[in-house]
């Protein structure tokens, strides 16, 4: 078992709620670009808190980028006077820790959502991620991330190159070679925490979809899933009205 790091965080709402979510972003961000999801949910009543995943952020730098090592600082990750998070929301490489976390673990969380989740990523994928990165460290100006998303937030463009600046480029890089092949679907097979996978539209770029998204969902039957029309790997971001309704339908709120 990989030696976890303690996380930083960011909160929203009271913290004296009854309810307790914890946000994990995916890679390359930072806990901060979660915050549609801690404004979401703490209107809605809960505290929320989103961590910077190590190497991402203000987090310890490590050597060991593995999924396995992502997921043992999860797992120690835990809300304060509780026994147990009511929500997790994972992002992309966010989403495939938490799901490691959530099968070893069952009583970690009452409940999964994942957005977009990397559980297994192909050659494609692979390729597609790296391009994207590349492309943040060779211009982590709120220009350049304007131009290439001209419909996001303008907190998502100030965050998305604020999240360029911080993250270490080695910790993005061995992420990548530390986890071939990247596959937990094994993981996402034992889960028996009630789960639901808020994907991307396939029209416009989704990792999470096609015969992937039809084993997983056919190897266990507590994973449901939607999906937010018109976005890509970032839905909100992309579309943070249709993926905020579809949290809320997920979680019987509305």
């Amino acid at each position: 078992m990989p030696a976890p790091i303690v996380l930083p965080r960011l909160s929203w709402g009271a913290a004296r709620s009854p309810r307790h979510a914890l946000l994990i972003h995916g890679l390359g961000s930072t806990g901060a670009l979660m915050w549609r999801f801690g404004t979401a949910l703490a209107e809605a009543g809960w505290h929320a808190q989103a961590v910077d995943l190590r190497g991402h952020g203000s987090a310890p730098r490590a050597l060991d980028y593995s999924i396995a090592a992502y997921a043992a600082d999860l797992a120690e990750t835990w809300p304060e006077r509780e026994d147990s998070w009511d929500l997790v929301i994972g992002h992309s490489l966010g989403g495939s820790a938490a799901t490691v976390v959530a099968a070893s673990d069952p009583s970690w969380t009452k409940q999964l959502v994942l957005i977009d989740p990397a559980i297994h990523l192909s050659p494609e994928d692979r390729q597609t991620v790296r391009n994207s990165q590349e492309r943040s460290f060779a211009d982590p100006s709120r220009e350049a991330v304007r131009a290439e998303h001209p419909h996001w937030h303008e907190h998502d463009v100030e965050l998305k190159a604020q999240s360029a600046q911080q993250v270490s480029r080695w910790a993005v890089e061995q992420t990548s070679v530390q986890n071939s092949p990247w596959d937990v679907r094994d993981a996402a097979a034992q889960l028996t925490t009630p789960t639901h996978v808020i994907g991307s539209d396939p029209k416009v770029y989704s990792i999470f979809t096609g015969d992937l998204a039809a084993e997983v969902l056919a190897a266990n039957p507590r994973i449901g899933m939607s999906v937010v029309p018109n976005a890509g790997h970032s839905p909100h971001r992309d579309n943070p009205e249709a993926t905020i309704a579809a949290l809320h339908l997920a979680l019987g709120e509305r």
